[in-house]
């Protein structure tokens, strides 16, 4: 009987079933066992050549009716199949891929044709054992010829000829016959191959080849056909032998590779080999303890991702075999657990049996949502990191977006069903990252990064999934920077997510100044500035908006004037890359508060802070609380209600972390005392904290303690509260700091009018000494609160401050002639006050801008009305000595132009009496308050060598008086004489 064959029909010769050698796929690299030495002989002996495609008829491996079918289907065909496939030789080379066998040296057998007739193997062992002996007995081909034909195949002669005849021969004797045994198939298969080796230049062989090329096809596809088959019982029998799940597992380790291969035809008869496999497992699976089955969340992932493969036949069988593997795994699980006690496995029972029941095996397992569905139930932790990785594995390397779709759909299903029985997150966060720089595919990305989304939305994974990703280098690659940016978060998650990525950076901010700053501490500002511009967190920002801004607040503070070398990166984060100098924490810082701004609407506040140069001040070592000033009174002025919630959030915050956490929430807290909301602050939190901080060591928080008490003082019912702090402010009038001495004077000028006589009298002695301050704003504010302190004396305690006033008079009128016109004005002002104090009405040259030296008339109108005035009263002549010393020129210069004209007005017998000398020449010390940059001593005839000319002119001018004075006679002693 003919043998039958299929031509070009043949769907396992096409383009998915050619290659009958059972090489290892690409993946065979990952865990496949080593290869026999009959199969490395196998892989050497093939190679594929093209013919044109024919029809498919669809194959069905399960039951034997693929072969029934093709037995008789093909016989039909052959000989129409084969005149189409003769018509030349460019034919020949087309679409579906066959095996054309070469020689080899020492082949005893091929694996395909042992394995080719199962039943033979068991009645006859030896049959397999053939050696090159064995085929030197046919007919026509002697062992001289065959190795003549090896040897010495590119020569050319009568024997050679002759060789190739009887090849011939014995090839065509197979076309009319048919193949029985083993030995006959090897005999042919060696004809054939080393037929092929006179190709290159004996014509009689390409052209038999060429005209038989349909018929060398076909008995080569029944070949293997029956080597497939023959595996498949193999496969079978071993399961039926053994129905272990211990061998399921060998055998799954074996067929893995082929499973997940790239090529249709090798991934197509092994998904049907698994098919069977899992068919006959179903029928007579003994499940004895203890059982071992390693591999099964990796096995019901591959088999899903198989029902969902483009390749109709392989999704079929996969299907075929994934409703077997199911019930392999209930009858597993059932015998591990109790149903009773396993309330998970009876609940998942349940729903296969419903799901099962509404759908069809093919449509059921077409749908990967419902295999995840079923099987999550199933799997514990360690085989659902198995079905995660291998599912991710099939999004990297399989190539059809159908498949890559079931995928997705698989890998996203199972994290979202099995929500916090996973144990190896991390692990599964680490092959996310390193897949994401090496795949493309926006679909697959997409999927990968909603993975992600799904596991740092559960609770249990959160702060592991964000540790995680803290721990890569900053700035983020591009890749990375795509996961925080386009996170997929269900509205209820988005909160708690920004809060723990938060919370990585707080904590950060609680460690010793002094030590290396922690990396999380970068990594996290540099994540929120990811997360602000994809703004897939909006809500959460807006909610945790005060939060968020004074954390990245704190975090520029810390990291002013920080490198990277500055911070404790973990070794080798950075091994394959330099980070680069401009790369600094407070870049990433700033940058992340920028975003924070402006994600969150507020636009007017971002540009006062450009306008103002807030973000430079927020930068600078001396000048960040400036511009955290600067940025608190932007948002108050803009959006009083987010300053609001900020104000109230700072409340429980300003006493924790370290002093640069203290100091930056305190310094935007004050700001926000201007509020009127803050009247509603109960004292705790208010006056009281800023009476701590008016005690505290750092200077700056004594000022910021009055810059909020500045701020209170304007509501009345507080007041009282903050004139018990008046013996503490009064002290900081003595501070060296001119900023806290500015603040404590312009709250004790809201308090002057509250203040008892004796406090008030220990004031003005105070701010008598600063009178002629460098600081030119200290010189004038003191001067303003001397008059203040005047206008509250009362009716009835005015004896008491007197003399205080008169001793400022001198002052007061040389500081008029001061170089700064605002301190000259103020200085006018106050002797006013004095004026009205004492019931004077002063002539109006005292209030003349212009320098007296320039007027001298005007000057000794003022001369003479003080002369008179104090006469008795105060020593204005030794009063305006001291004077001559001062570091400002305007200043000497009006004291020496003033003790001149003063001589007019003095008691000239007093002179007499006690001589002019202590002007002239002699060094005095003066029982007076003395001024700050006066020595205390004075030398009238010392400043006629100023370096000034206007001052020793006037010097001169001043001691040519004197010496008049003391030279004139006592009229008293003229008129007696």
């Amino acid at each position: 009987m003919p043998l039958p064959y299929r031509g070009r029909g043949s769907r396992l010769a096409s383009s998915r079933g050619a290659s009958t050698s059972v090489h290892s796929p690409r993946r065979a690299g990952r865990g496949a066992p080593s290869s026999s030495h009959a199969l490395r002989l196998t892989r050497r002996r093939h190679s594929s050549e093209q013919v044109p495609p024919g029809p498919e008829p669809q194959a069905d491996f399960r039951s034997g009716k693929w072969l029934q079918e093709h037995a008789g289907g093909d016989a039909r065909d052959s000989q129409q199949t084969a005149r189409a496939g003769m018509g030349s030789r460019h034919r020949i080379c087309s679409q579906e891929e066959v095996v054309i066998p070469c020689d080899s040296d020492n082949d005893s057998g091929s694996v395909d044709l042992q394995l080719s007739n199962l039943e033979d193997i068991k009645k006859d062992p030896s049959s397999l054992e053939l050696t090159d002996s064995d085929i030197f007995d046919i007919t026509g081909l002697s062992q001289e010829s065959f190795i003549y034909s090896y040897r010495h195949l590119t020569q050319q002669g009568p024997d050679n000829e002759a060789n190739v005849e009887r090849l011939i021969q014995s090839i065509q004797e197979v076309f009319n016959g048919e193949l029985q045994s083993e030995f006959e198939k090897l005999t042919f298969l060696r004809s054939l191959s080393s037929l092929s080796q006179t190709l290159p230049y004996d014509e009689t062989t390409e052209s038999f080849i060429h005209s038989h090329i349909t018929d060398i096809v076909h008995v080569l596809n029944c070949l293997y056909r029956q080597t497939f088959q023959a595996f498949s019982e193999m496969l079978q029998s071993l399961v039926v032998k053994d129905p272990h799940l211990e061998n399921l597992d060998t055998i799954f380790k074996q067929m893995d590779p082929w499973l997940q291969s790239t090529k249709d035809h090798e991934r197509e008869r092994a998904t049907a080999s698994m098919a069977q496999v899992l068919k006959c497992l179903s029928r007579h699976l003994s499940l004895k303890l203890p059982l071992r089955f390693q591999r099964l969340g990796h096995f019901v992932a591959l088999m899903a991702l198989l029902c969902g493969d483009s390749v109709t036949e392989v999704a079929e069988e996969a299907a075929e075999g994934m409703h077997c593997l199911l019930h392999v795994t209930l009858r597993l699980k059932c015998t591990i657990y109790d149903k009773k006690n396993h309330p998970n496995l009876r609940r998942a029972m349940k729903k296969c049996q419903e799901l099962l029941e509404l759908y069809s095996i093919k449509q059921f397992y077409s749908c990967p949502f419902k295999i995840a569905q079923i099987f999550e139930a199933f799997l514990n932790s360690n085989e659902l990191f198995q079905f995660v990785m291998t599912t991710l594995d099939g999004l990297e390397n399989l190539k059809h977006p159908c498949t890559q779709k079931s995928a997705g759909e698989l890998l996203i299903t199972m994290v979202k069903n099995a929500e916090s029985r996973f144990e190896k997150v991390p692990e599964i966060m680490g092959v996310i990252c390193a897949r994401l720089s090496i795949i493309s595919q926006p679909r697959v990305r997409r999927q990968i990064i909603n993975t992600v989304s799904l596991f740092i939305s559960r609770p249990k994974y959160t702060d592991i999934v964000i540790g995680h990703l803290l721990c890569h280098p900053v700035p983020y690659d591009r890749h990375l920077a795509e996961l925080w940016r386009t996170l997929e978060v269900e509205l209820p998650s988005t909160t708690w997510i920004l809060w723990r990525l938060l919370r990585k950076l707080q904590k950060c901010h609680n460690e010793p100044t002094h030590e290396k700053m922690a990396y999380v501490a970068v990594a996290a500002t540099d994540a929120l500035y990811e997360v602000f511009v994809g703004n897939r967190l909006q809500a959460a920002t807006f909610r945790l908006f005060p939060q968020l801004l004074m954390t990245l607040l704190i975090q520029i503070h810390h990291s002013i004037g920080l490198t990277m070398s500055d911070v404790a990166v973990p070794s080798g984060l950075y091994t394959e890359q330099e980070m680069s100098s401009e790369v600094t924490p407070l870049c990433f810082a700033i940058q992340a508060t920028k975003s924070l701004l402006l994600r969150t609407l507020c636009w007017q506040e971002f540009n006062i802070m450009e306008k103002n140069k807030g973000w430079t001040l927020l930068e600078g070592k001396e000048c960040h609380l400036q511009g955290v000033s600067l940025l608190a009174n932007a948002l108050l002025e803009r959006n009083h209600l987010l300053a609001h919630k900020v104000m109230y959030l700072l409340v429980p915050l300003l006493n924790r972390g370290n002093d640069k956490h203290k100091l930056t929430s305190a310094g935007f807290f004050v700001e926000l005392l201007q509020s009127p909301v803050a009247r509603r602050l109960p004292s705790i939190y208010s006056i009281v904290r800023l009476k701590d901080w008016l005690h505290h060591g750092n200077r700056v928080f004594k000022f910021l303690a009055l810059r909020g008490l500045r701020y209170l003082i304007k509501h009345q019912d507080m007041r009282e509260d903050i004139r018990s702090l008046l013996p503490c402010i009064l002290d900081l009038l003595c501070e060296t700091d001119e900023k806290i001495v500015l603040l404590a004077i312009q709250i004790l000028l809201q308090l002057v009018g509250t203040m008892d006589f004796t406090t008030l009298t220990a004031m003005m002695k105070t701010l008598f000494t600063l009178f002629g301050d460098v600081r030119s704003d200290v010189h004038r504010l003191s001067m303003t609160l001397f008059g203040a302190s005047i206008k509250s004396v009362k009716y009835t305690e005015k004896k008491g401050v007197e003399n205080q006033v008169l001793d400022s008079l001198v002052p007061l009128l040389l500081y008029s002639q001061d170089e700064n016109d605002a301190v000259a004005e103020e200085s006018r002002q106050v002797l006013t006050i004095c004026a009205q104090f004492l019931k004077w009405k002063l002539p109006q040259e005292v209030y003349c801008k212009d320098p007296w030296y320039i007027s001298p008339s005007e000057a000794g109108t003022v001369c003479k009305f003080f002369g008179k005035k104090c006469q008795g009263k105060v020593n204005l002549l030794a009063q305006t000595l001291m004077f001559s010393k001062n570091a400002k020129l305007p200043i000497r210069r009006a004291a020496v132009l003033f003790v001149g004209l003063l001589l007019k007005y003095v008691d000239c017998s007093e002179l007499r009496t006690k001589g002019t000398d202590w002007i002239e020449n002699e060094i005095i010390s003066m029982d007076l308050h003395l001024q700050p940059g006066f020595c205390g001593h004075l030398d009238l005839k010392a400043l006629l060598h100023d370096p000034e000319p206007s001052l020793c002119i006037i010097a001169s001018q001043a001691l040519f008086r004197v010496q008049k004075v003391g030279a004139e006679p006592d009229p008293r002693q003229s008129i007696a004489g």
